[in-house]
């Protein structure tokens, strides 16, 4: 049993977590308030991949949603807090070395307008576009929300 290898980002009411695995068999993703575990099989020597993330903060679980494809499995955590940024995923400041950021798609949204969100909107409509309904409904995800917080990290730690 191994950890799969994930990539993060951070946005406005959602943390996206990606499991780089491919051809996954028997995904299984449990989200709880303040942690969530995921776990499958891959490729044809059924490797067991199994990783517990102790959250920087709390999620809602049931809007919470994962969408496997042959390349990897999508987790998208609904945030408890929205507008709140998320300087790292993990609650322990300690690194994983099975866990990246995942620049491609990070920005710093507190400072967004609404015209600045068309690439997000883009892929919302990818997602939603992919059938089934294992992600939430992101068309409200460009909403302005105060930050109660307006000194938290851009960028999250590295470490």
């Amino acid at each position: 049993m191994q950890p799969a290898a994930a990539k993060w980002y951070d946005r406005r009411d959602s943390v996206f977590v990606e499991f780089c695995v491919e051809d996954s068999k028997d995904v299984q993703v449990k989200f709880d308030k303040s942690k969530f575990e995921f776990s499958c099989f891959s490729g044809t020597d059924n490797i067991k991949h199994q990783n517990t993330v102790d959250l920087f903060g709390e999620i809602d679980p049931k809007a919470s949603k994962h969408r496997r494809t042959d390349r990897s499995v999508l987790c998208c955590l609904r945030k408890a807090e929205a507008g709140k940024s998320w300087p790292r995923l993990t609650k322990d400041k300690t690194k994983c070395n099975w866990l990246s950021v995942d620049f491609n798609n990070w920005k710093d949204w507190e400072d967004d307008s609404d015209e600045d969100l068309s690439s997000f909107d883009k892929f919302s409509e990818m997602m939603n576009s992919m059938g089934g309904d294992d992600l939430p409904d992101l068309d409200g995800a460009d909403e302005e929300h105060d930050s109660a917080d307006s000194d938290d990290e851009k960028m999250p730690d590295l470490e």
